[in-house]
């Protein structure tokens, strides 16, 4: 099968028909002229909805920059995780965004080859750098203060580079566009929360429990309410979707997966970030500063008519975003261990942002 989107000649293909050959083809797409003479795959990552494979490469022919690994990025070979990226537009979403946005998004991510998707089908590839000797992070184990910094520096450029950039709205891939199909509905959550419970339990506690009575049952207010400026959001903004640089190299930080990138409010990535990469401690104690710096770097990169106050008050409003990615993904991806593990530290961390924050008593009074 070959791509669709702009008659490029080189077929998409999954990770087994990865040959010499194709990625030769790839490497001298990508202006690097060189001769693949073997290639070996080793699967990387934990990803749910995509399966990513690092492919090291030795050369007959090739110049001193001929990468030595890249990393390929394929759909999930799990049935139910590739209906959630197929019927989400994921995989379509990641290859637009590497092959319209990425460029002129300023945040910081690993450059890419080809990407390819067939409109279709959704079969898609993705050939990238290789952010090693980076390692991702781990939502489990969360971050550093120095690395919640670095992070929350790359969501200003991210945010600041298509701040009220409404030329967005006309992309239909772009999630919350005007253009955009009509995303999940309040019956729809309200039955993912019921399945949630069914499905874990005791293991959901009464806290837990409250809160998700509340926010599926006011979700479609929660939605539709948002009346503030808007900007590019990653919309999956956690330490599993970064790389971290290392002693050994690295780019300090860099943000992957964009399979759900969207146009909406810039705190729906920052509270979603804070509330399950730091422990609640550190949270409490120092997110007030995070954020000051963060709307300062906004500032600096040319954002205006949005004072601290309308961030902090934003902030509030999604505190919630972490909560509702938990229950809502946890129920339409493949499930694994680690992912229970890591969605319930999702659910618990945003229960305590929503719980500092006041966010029930705001919803209550349809401030939001």
């Amino acid at each position: 099968m070959t791509s669709t989107m702009d008659g490029c000649a080189i077929p998409i293909v999954g990770p087994a028909e990865v040959t010499r050959e194709w990625m030769t083809r790839v490497l001298r797409g990508a202006g690097i002229d060189a001769k693949v003479g073997a290639i070996h795959a080793t699967k990387v990552g934990t990803g749910q909805v995509g399966e990513s494979v690092r492919f090291t490469l030795t050369y007959d022919s090739a110049p001193a920059d001929a990468p030595a690994t890249v990393v390929g990025k394929f759909p999930s070979p799990d049935p139910d995780s590739r209906s959630v990226g197929v019927n989400l537009g994921n995989y379509y979403r990641e290859v637009r965004f590497y092959r319209d946005l990425a460029a002129d998004a300023w945040v910081t991510t690993p450059k890419y080859l080809f990407a390819d998707v067939d409109e279709e089908t959704s079969d898609f590839v993705l050939i990238m750098e290789d952010l090693a000797p980076a390692v991702p992070g781990d939502q489990t184990l969360g971050v550093s203060m120095e690395a919640a910094a670095l992070v929350l520096g790359e969501a200003a450029k991210l945010h600041a580079s298509r701040w009220g950039d409404d030329r967005l709205d006309s992309m239909h891939w772009v999630m919350g566009s005007a253009a955009a199909p009509t995303g999940v509905a309040g019956d729809s959550v309200r039955a993912l929360w019921r399945g949630f419970i069914d499905r874990y339990g005791e293991r959901v506690t009464p806290r837990c429990r409250a809160i998700g009575e509340v926010i599926s049952g006011a979700y479609d207010q929660y939605v539709g309410g948002y009346r503030g400026p808007r900007c590019m959001v990653h919309n999956d903004f956690r330490p599993d979707n970064m790389m971290f640089g290392t002693a050994e190299g690295g780019y300090p930080v860099a943000v992957v997966d964009w399979q759900s990138y969207g146009y909406g409010c810039c705190m729906a990535d920052v509270a979603y970030f804070l509330a399950g990469a730091l422990s609640v401690e550190d949270r409490r104690v120092h997110e007030k500063r995070l954020l000051q710096d963060y709307h300062a770097n906004l500032l600096r990169l040319g954002v205006t008519r949005y004072d601290f106050e309308m961030l902090w008050r934003d902030y509030a409003r999604y505190s919630f975003s972490l909560f509702n990615m938990a229950f809502i993904a946890s129920m339409i991806v493949g499930r694994t261990p680690r992912g229970d593990d890591m969605f319930f530290a999702m659910l618990e961390g945003g229960a305590d942002m929503i719980m500092d924050h006041r966010a029930l008593e705001i919803l209550a009074t349809k401030a939001i």
